[in-house]
């Protein structure tokens, strides 16, 4: 399978939003539990950024996913920590790209002088913590029973990665 990624803009919000909507509906991969807007979604991306970067994923051409670093905390001091994200559309998980989408980002967030990456991810979330430790990514924190989504209490455990 053949990755290649875009830099995200204003018009491809509803591509975003309509991947992010069925997280929100079907996973716990999100604490979101309903839809959000495209304003809302705004929010969460960054449209060129000195530091961070959102992307969509292609698959052989074919739109995969999106993927983004962001600021841990919005405060200079962390400006060389970022967390990363990926949201594979259904159907796209298990087949290697998580891997290389992940490895794109650290290169991505290594060029702009990051030295940090954080994945935050559900505590259920197996796949994600397998593709966090699969790349070099140890756990550094874990937050018990903070959310609530399908009437499951759920923990977010953290991997942190030096890039």
């Amino acid at each position: 399978m053949e990755l290649s990624y875009k830099d995200i803009q204003e018009e491809d919000l509803p591509l975003v939003k309509e991947i992010y909507d069925w997280y929100i509906a079907n996973s716990t991969a999100t604490f979101h539990t309903q839809p959000i807007t495209l304003n809302e979604l705004k929010e969460l991306l960054y449209f060129n950024h000195h530091l961070y970067h959102s992307f969509l994923i292609y698959a052989d051409n074919e739109l995969a996913g999106y993927c983004f670093t962001t600021h841990f905390k919005k405060r200079q001091a962390y400006d060389r920590t970022a967390e990363v994200t990926i949201y594979l559309k259904n159907g796209f998980e298990g087949k290697g790209a998580g891997k290389k989408v992940l490895y794109f980002l650290e290169e991505k967030a290594k060029a702009n002088g990051i030295k940090n990456l954080l994945g935050i991810i559900t505590g259920e979330n197996t796949a994600s913590i397998a593709l966090f430790r699969k790349c070099g990514y140890f756990e550094c924190a874990n937050f018990r029973n903070v959310g609530e989504k399908f009437g499951k209490i759920l923990d977010v455990v953290t991997y942190q990665k030096e890039i």
